[in-house]
């Protein structure tokens, strides 16, 4: 029972786990932030690829090579 208490009356390594906290919340938002930002990045790149893709004009025509007979 005295070690109970001895553990629970200790504060030691209450301001280390406080600044622990701290950064680990910050750096968990900042890294929703990133990928949040980076989701924008890719569905705006592929909006992009699929515009270029329905852009692309598909008429031409080739009529290719006849011989001509005064050549030979």
């Amino acid at each position: 029972m005295q070690t109970l208490q001895a553990i629970y009356n200790d504060e030691a390594g209450f301001v280390i786990s406080a600044e622990l906290v701290l950064v680990l919340t910050i750096a968990v938002l900042a890294m929703i932030v990133g990928l949040s930002e980076v989701a924008v990045a890719v569905n705006t790149e592929l909006n992009d690829v699929s515009n270029a893709i329905g852009a692309l004009n598909q008429s031409f025509e080739f009529t290719g090579f006849h011989a001509n007979s005064a050549c030979s």
